[in-house]
C-alpha cells in the first residue's frame, strides 16, 4: 500500500532544513506534526513540598533541555539567584549548548558528557564532594537513580516538570497512512485519546526498543523501525519504506 500521508507525534521542527521537509518534497508525501505529549512545569510550591531548598546544592545534573528550562524557571519562581560558583553537569553537548540561554558559558563551571547518562558519571565521580541536584521529569529512566546511588555521592532527585498527555480529539476522523512514535508515552497518549484504536492498514513507525515494546504490548504491528545500521534516523527509515511502498505509482 502506498504512503501519501504521515503524522509525526512531535512538534514541527523549527529549522528550515529539517530532513522531514526534504523527505516531504522528495517523496511527494504530506507530513503533519502534532505532539502527542507535552511538558508542564511543576510549581515552586510543589517543589518545596519535595523538601528542595536550592541554597543547599553546589551542582546541578542536567539530562535534557527541559531540565535546563525548568531549573531556571523554578529558581526565578523561588527568587533564588543562581551563584556563579554553581557547577553544571550536562549529559550531552546539545544540553550544554542550550545552557547558554541562561548563563555566560565561558564564565561558568560546565562539565559535559558524550551522549548517554553513564558517560557523564566519570565527571560526577571526580567531584564527589559536591551536593548534587537532579531536576527531572516524572518519567525518569530507573537507571539514572541507580547509577547515582552507586557513585556514593550526596544527591537529590526532584520532579521539576511532568509529561502530560495532549488532547487529540480533533484528530478523531483524520486518517494517516503512517503514524510515527518516539516514546512509550506517545503510544499511551494514542490509546488515552482513542481507546478503540484499530491499526488496520495504518503503518506504525517507531524509534527505539522501548517504543517497539510499547507498540507490541498493545497488540499493534511495527512496520518501520529505527535506528538500525542501514537507517540510523527516522527520516531515513521512512524514506526507505516509502520508496518500496510507492514503487510504480
Amino acid at each position: 500500500m502506498k504512503v501519501k500521508t504521515i503524522l509525526v507525534s512531535q512538534p514541527e521542527p523549527k529549522i528550515e532544513n529539517s530532513p522531514y521537509f526534504d523527505l516531504q518534497e522528495k517523496q511527494k508525501v504530506k507530513i503533519d506534526f502534532r505532539p502527542f505529549i507535552h511538558v508542564e512545569g511543576v510549581p515552586a510550591k510543589e517543589i518545596r513540598q519535595q523538601k528542595v531548598d536550592l541554597n543547599n546544592y553546589t551542582a546541578i545534573i542536567l539530562t535534557s533541555r527541559n531540565a535546563v528550562d525548568h531549573f531556571f524557571r523554578v529558581a526565578e519562581e523561588m527568587r533564588f539567584k543562581v551563584p556563579d560558583s554553581m557547577k553544571y553537569f550536562c549529559q550531552s553537548e546539545a544540553v550544554a549548548y542550550y545552557l547558554q540561554k541562561y548563563v555566560v558559558y565561558r564564565k561558568r563551571k560546565i562539565y559535559v558528557g558524550k551522549r548517554t547518562f553513564p558517560e557523564l558519571t566519570p565527571l560526577i565521580k571526580k567531584y564527589k564532594d559536591e551536593k548534587f541536584l537532579l531536576p527531572t521529569t516524572d518519567k525518569l529512566k530507573p537507571e539514572v537513580p541507580q547509577i547515582l546511588d552507586g557513585l556514593g555521592i550526596d544527591w537529590k532527585e526532584a520532579v521539576f516538570y511532568k509529561t502530560v498527555i495532549s488532547d487529540l480529539s480533533d484528530l478523531a476522523d483524520v486518517l494517516y497512512d503512517v503514524l510515527v512514535f518516539f516514546s512509550p508515552s506517545g503510544i499511551e497518549s494514542l490509546f488515552h485519546n482513542f481507546p478503540e484504536f484499530k491499526q488496520n492498514d495504518t503503518r506504525i513507525a517507531v524509534f527505539g526498543n522501548t517504543t517497539i515494546k510499547a507498540v507490541e504490548e498493545k497488540g499493534l504491528r511495527v512496520d518501520i523501525s529505527a535506528p538500525t545500521k542501514e537507517t540510523p534516523s527516522m527520516t531515513m527509515a521512512l524514506e526507505k519504506y516509502i520508496e518500496k511502498a510507492n514503487k510504480g505509482k
